[in-house]
């Protein structure tokens, strides 16, 4: 530690649990108070360990560049849901890391998120079709389960490989995998949510298992198939280990964070009546199964889109640990010790967004951006070597939902709710997230 870098200070709290519950209950509270009373560069306990607490752009950038690769996300990662979600591409770090996604990058490729994106068209139309209407519909568990249809559609090549009871079971699995990364008890103690996640993942591996052989046996246009047989230049493949950790990681992620956009699109749209119809012009002008390149085309559903993505980011912050002494902002970090990237606070700082909680999908015009004040100012997909590799399928696959329910369903949200949003995992609305739907 050189002279000019001081330890970060140290925000107390109760022994152990520290500020998790503040956290669970309300993050934003949470990371605006450490921000203003400790700085951008903090300690506080968490879970049961002592993190250094990255919060604002600056710290968020410097963590993002790595410039001196002390920070690892597998190892931060690795504390929070690392026996759910092992060795999955966000949880591999460096040298490793770089090969995997080299890989992987060949099952992103235009060509392939083309194909994924037609795939999606009539899977969306026929899974929306079968809503039910009313003053009082659910949004976000109908979203969910439409999610995880089309990532299985998608990811795996239809839903002949499952029964719907098994997907069923397959998607608790998931939910008990993300859930358990706020655990007070972190061992195998059967009625705790370490422990239901433990057999959730048991579950998944079975499932996915069980269908690689035949994947493996011949090539496919769905995900499952394509990692089966990636091949680089240099001949490296996935071993049949590395296929079933990834698609774990990856059909989690896809439905996941995807089923939080769309719904908090649905409440802002239900509230904004105006932009509604915007948005619905312009789906209603887009042939009956766009291209990829047509939506990328769109203007009013991407502003709304991007506006939700800073309201409600699907990843609120991302885990990482000190690999070897590091600074931060000149505040000294040690090695060992665990890091929270806190992007949530970037996307409503006032000192970087004018009204940060008013929903106004302008922002991100082209005669406006105010998302480039600064870099990081804007974070939900992470950033550095570990931003989504999926970002582009998943606006694919939002604006596919999003031109679909347009078209056949009106709503309304009422113009006073505040969605009670749990964050003892990912963000979801605890109330299921009331909308009054109409069929078009």
């Amino acid at each position: 530690m050189t002279q000019t870098t001081t330890l970060p200070p140290r925000r107390r709290g109760l022994p152990w649990i520290g500020q998790t519950i503040h956290y669970v209950r309300n993050p934003m509270s949470m990371m605006r108070s450490q921000y203003d009373g400790w700085g951008p560069v903090s300690d506080t306990a968490f879970l049961g360990k002592r993190w250094t607490m990255l919060l604002g752009p600056d710290a968020c950038e410097a963590a993002f560049r790595n410039a001196d690769k002390a920070f690892a996300s597998g190892e931060g990662w690795g504390y929070l849901v690392g026996p759910f979600f092992d060795r999955g591409l966000m949880l591999l770090d460096f040298d490793e890391h770089h090969r995997h996604r080299r890989i992987m990058q060949s099952a992103f490729t235009r060509d392939r998120l083309e194909g994924y994106t037609a795939a999606l068209q009539p899977a969306v139309s026929a899974g929306l079709a079968h809503w039910r209407t009313g003053p009082d519909f659910r949004a976000y568990p109908a979203l969910k389960e439409l999610t995880l249809d089309l990532a299985t559609e998608v990811f795996m090549g239809g839903a002949e490989l499952t029964t719907p009871d098994e997907l069923e079971r397959v998607n608790q699995a998931f939910i008990d995998c993300v859930q358990a990364a706020t655990s007070i008890v972190r061992a195998n103690v059967p009625g705790t949510r370490w422990g239901r996640a433990l057999r959730g993942r048991r579950l998944l591996e079975e499932f996915f298992g069980r269908h690689l052989e035949a994947k493996r046996s011949k090539p496919g246009d769905d995900l499952f198939s394509v990692l089966c047989h990636l091949e680089t230049d240099d001949g490296e493949r996935f071993s049949d280990a590395d296929v079933v950790n990834h698609m774990i990681f990856l059909l989690m992620a896809a439905h996941d964070t995807s089923t939080i956009t769309v719904s908090t699109m649905m409440q802002q749209l239900g509230q904004h009546p105006e932009w509604q119809q915007r948005c619905r012009e312009e789906a209603l002008a887009l042939p009956d199964n766009p291209t990829m390149s047509e939506l990328d085309g769109l203007v009013a559903i991407d502003l709304v889109m991007k506006e939700c993505l800073r309201l409600v980011p699907p990843v609120p912050m991302v885990a990482r640990k000190a690999v070897k002494d590091t600074e931060v902002l000149g505040h000294h970090i040690p090695a060992g010790r665990l890091v929270a990237v806190m992007m949530h606070l970037s996307h409503h700082m006032p000192e970087l967004w004018d009204d940060p909680e008013r929903f106004d999908p302008e922002r991100f015009a082209d005669h406006r951006r105010d998302d480039k004040v600064h870099r990081h100012a804007w974070d939900p997909f992470g950033g550095g070597v570990h931003k989504c590799l999926g970002l582009f399928f998943a606006g694919a696959e939002v604006k596919t939902i999003l031109v679909h329910l347009l078209r056949q369903y009106e709503w309304t949200v009422d113009p006073g709710y505040v969605a009670p949003m749990s964050y003892a995992s990912l963000p979801f609305p605890k109330d299921g997230q009331p909308v009054h739907l109409t069929r078009r």
